[in-house]
C-alpha cells in the first residue's frame, strides 16, 4: 500500500521547518567522518595509553589499527532489575567481537535511575534532568575518539533518550542499541492495581501492598508494563536501532545472549573498515521519527515521550511539536492494548506476535516509511521478522505470525481496538498540552467541573485522605514544571483519582507537571505549557473556576470571563523546599536553563541549533 497521505505531509512538513538544522547537523557529521578515527593518528603516546590495559590479541589488533575498535556505553548497576542484566554484556560482546575481527572496550558507564524507586520522593525531581546528565555522559565515554562504533547498553525511562542524544553527537559512527528484555510474567496487572486502590482507600495496609508489589517487580528485566522503559524498547526497534525482534526478549535465556553477540559482530560489519558502512546520522533522520510517532500512537505508548522524542529528534537536527503528533494520531490506528491500556503485560505481547507483528501491519497499511536506512539492513521490512533459534540452536529470523495469536492483546490494522492513536494535544487558555487517552474510556473523556488548585501532589492525596475530595473537580497541580522542580512525574495521583472516578464522580487531573509512562484511566492533560513559573496561564486558575478539558475534541479551557482572566495576576508559589536534599542543589542551574516541554525539557539542548544561534521551539 502507498504510504499514508497524512503520514507523507506531516514527514514533508518536518523535513521542511528542519532544513536548516538538519544541514548543520549533516555538515557537521561529514566534517567528523573525514577526519576519520583518531586512533590512527594519535601520538605515540597517546595511542599508547588507549590499548595499555588491553590483553591478548586485542592489544597488537589496536596497536596495529588493524581491526575495527567498539565502543561499549552501559547503564549497568546491580540495583535495578532493568540494568542488573547487563552485567554479563561486555564479556559476550567482546568474544562475539573477536568472532568479527573486531576490538570491544568499554568505554564509559551512564547513571541509571529508576522512576519506580523515586516515585513520590525528592529524588524524582533529578529524573527528568538525568536524561541529559546521560547523554553528557556518552560524549565523554566517546569523547576519546578511538571507536569505529559503539554499542548502547541500557533500557529505562531517562537512560535510552539520554545514550540516542549522546550518541548523536558521535553520528558518524555506527550504533546499535542493545537491551536487556523485560522481566518475566507476575502477579497480575489488574490484581496489582486493584490493590494499590484499596491501599489509597485504607482497606488494605502496607504489608498487603508491599506484598502485592514485590511479587510484580519480581526479578531481572524491566517492569513488564507498558511505562516509558518498553515504550522506548518500541521505539528502537521502529526507528531501525535494534536488531529485529530484539525489544522483548526476556534476559539470561539464550536468544538473549545470541542477540547480545549479534549485534556486536552486526556493528563490526557496519564501520567504515566494514562491508556496510551506516552511521547512526543516517538512521536516525526525518522519516525514522515519524516511524517512531506512529510506534507511539500504534501501542498506546508513555506520554513521557511527547517530551523524549522531541529532545531526540533535536540532537538530530529535527524539530518536531505536539501538532505532528496530534495529526499522525488521527490516522494512527491502536493496536495494541498493554496495560495501562489493557491487562495485559509485554510478554503477553510478545507472544501474540509483537513487535514484528506489528511492524508488518504498520508497513501494509502504508503507515510506516519502508525504504529507511536501519542497523539491520533491507529497510523496515527486516523488522517484520521475529528471531528465533534453530535446531542447531544458531539464531535465525522467520516472518512474523500471520494472524494475532491473542487478539485481546494484539490486533491487525485492519480490526483495531480504536481508529486512532492513543496520544493527543490539547489547546486553549490554559496553553497547550498532552493527553493520554487510550486507557481512558470514553465517557471519561471530557470533563467539566470545578478546579481546586494544588502546588504539589502531597496536597492533593492529603486532601483525598481527610476526604474533602468526593465531588465532581478537576485537581490543577501547578508549579510541577522543570524550571519549578524539575517536572517528577505525579504517579502516586492515579490510585486516589481513579478511586473517586470509580465512586462515580467526574474528575481529572491538569498540570505542567507529567504523569508516569504507565498513564492510566483518568483523564490526565499533562505537559502544560508553558510552565506557570514561566508564566503559563495556568497560574491564572482558582479554586471554583470552571474547567473544562475536552480529550474529544483536543480543547482545554478555563470557562472564566476573559476580562476576568486577563485581569488575574499570576500566582507564586513558594519552591525553597525543592531546592535542596537529595542532590536537588547540584542542579539549579540545569532548572534556571531548561526549555519547556514542547521543546523536550532540553538543558544540554542540540548542537546544530546552538552552533548556529537557532532557537528548537
Amino acid at each position: 500500500m502507498p504510504l499514508n497521505p497524512v503520514v507523507a505531509a506531516v514527514t514533508a512538513r518536518i523535513k521542511n521547518r528542519s532544513a536548516a538544522t538538519r544541514s548543520a547537523y549533516l555538515q557537521r557529521i561529514d566534517r567528523a567522518r573525514e577526519a576519520g578515527t583518531a586512533r590512527g593518528r594519535l601520538g605515540c603516546t597517546n595511542l599508547a595509553h588507549a590499548f595499555a590495559a588491553a590483553g591478548g590479541e586485542d592489544k597488537p589488533a589496536l596497536r596495529a589499527v588493524r581491526w575495527p575498535n567498539l565502543g561499549i556505553v552501559s547503564a549497568y548497576n546491580d540495583m535495578l532489575s532493568a540494568h542488573q542484566p547487563l552485567e554479563r554484556y561486555p564479556a559476550i560482546i567482546k568474544q562475539a567481537a573477536r568472532e568479527a575481527f573486531a576490538v570491544a572496550q568499554f568505554a564509559g558507564g551512564v547513571p541509571a535511575m529508576c522512576d519506580g524507586v523515586t516515585q513520590g520522593e525528592p529524588g524524582m525531581e533529578l529524573s527528568l534532568f538525568s536524561r541529559d546528565v546521560i547523554a553528557m555522559s556518552t560524549a565523554i565515554a566517546l569523547s576519546h575518539n578511538t571507536f569505529d562504533a559503539a554499542l548502547m547498553l541500557g533500557v529505562c525511562d531517562k537512560i535510552v533518550p539520554g545514550l540516542v542524544i549522546g550518541s548523536l553527537s558521535f553520528g558518524h559512527l555506527p550504533v546499535i542499541f542493545v537491551p536487556a528484555g523485560p522481566m518475566t510474567s507476575g502477579v497480575s496487572n489488574d490484581d496489582k492495581a486493584k490493590v494499590r486502590q484499596l491501599f489509597a482507600q485504607g482497606k488494605v495496609g502496607r504489608d498487603a501492598l508491599l506484598q502485592s508489589e514485590a511479587a510484580s517487580y519480581h526479578g531481572p528485566g524491566t517492569c513488564t508494563f507498558y511505562g516509558t522503559a518498553n515504550s522506548n524498547q518500541m521505539l528502537m526497534e521502529v526507528m531501525g536501532l535494534h536488531l529485529p525482534g530484539a525489544a522483548f526478549v526476556n534476559p539470561n535465556t539464550p536468544l538473549r545472549d545470541a542477540l547480545t553477540a549479534a549485534a556486536a559482530k552486526r556493528i563490526a560489519a557496519l564501520t567504515m573498515l566494514g562491508e556496510a558502512y551506516s552511521p547512526m546520522a543516517e538512521v536516525v533522520d526525518e522519516r525514522a521519527i515519524v516511524n517512531a510517532i506512529v510506534g507511539l500512537h500504534a501501542t498506546g505508548g508513555s506520554t513521557n515521550h511527547t517530551i523524549h522524542l522531541i529532545a531526540m529528534a533535536h540532537a538530530a537536527g529535527i524539530v518536531i511539536d505536539w501538532d505532528d503528533f496530534s495529526e499522525l494520531s488521527s490516522v494512527v490506528p491502536l493496536l495494541a492494548r498493554i496495560y495501562p491500556n489493557g491487562k495485559a503485560d509485554v510478554n503477553h505481547f510478545h507472544a501474540a506476535g509483537g513487535m514484528a507483528f506489528l511492524i508488518r501491519e504498520l508497513l501494509d497499511a502504508g503507515l510506516l516509511h519502508r525504504d529507511v536506512r536501519t542497523v539491520a539492513g533491507r529497510g523496515l521490512d527486516a523488522y517484520a521478522e521475529e528471531p528465533y533459534l534453530d535446531g542447531d540452536g544458531q539464531l535465525a529470523w522467520r516472518a512474523a505470525p500471520a494472524a494475532s495469536l491473542d487478539l485481546s492483546v494484539l490486533r491487525p490494522a485492519a480490526d483495531p481496538f480504536s481508529a486512532d492513536g492513543g496520544l493527543r494535544r490539547l489547546t486553549g487558555n490554559l496553553g497547550r498540552a498532552v493527553i493520554k487517552v487510550s486507557a481512558v474510556k470514553p465517557e471519561h473523556r471530557v470533563v467539566e467541573a470545578p478546579a481546586i488548585v494544588f502546588d504539589s501532589q502531597e496536597a492533593v492525596q492529603a486532601a483525598f485522605k481527610r476526604g474533602e475530595l468526593k465531588r465532581d473537580f478537576v485537581a490543577v497541580v501547578r508549579f510541577q514544571g522543570p524550571r519549578a522542580n524539575g517536572m517528577p512525574e505525579l504517579h502516586k495521583l492515579t490510585p486516589p483519582l481513579a478511586v473517586l472516578q470509580d465512586e462515580g464522580f467526574k474528575v481529572a487531573l491538569v498540570t505542567d507537571g507529567r504523569m508516569s509512562g504507565a498513564s492510566g484511566k483518568v483523564p490526565a492533560a499533562i505537559h502544560v505549557s508553558p510552565e506557570c513559573l514561566a508564566d503559563g496561564e495556568l497560574a491564572r486558575v482558582r479554586d471554583g473556576d470552571l474547567i473544562r478539558l475536552d480529550a474529544e475534541a483536543g480543547t482545554l479551557t478555563a470557562l472564566v470571563d476573559p476580562a476576568e482572566w486577563a485581569a488575574r495576576p499570576l500566582a507564586t508559589a513558594d519552591l525553597s523546599a525543592n531546592a535542596s536534599g537529595t542532590g536537588r542543589e547540584l542542579f539549579a542551574p540545569a532548572r534556571a536553563c531548561v526549555g519547556s516541554a514542547e521543546e523536550g525539557a532540553m538543558i544540554v539542548g542540540s548542537a546544530a541549533f546552538a552552533l548556529h544561534g537557532l532557537s528548537p521551539a
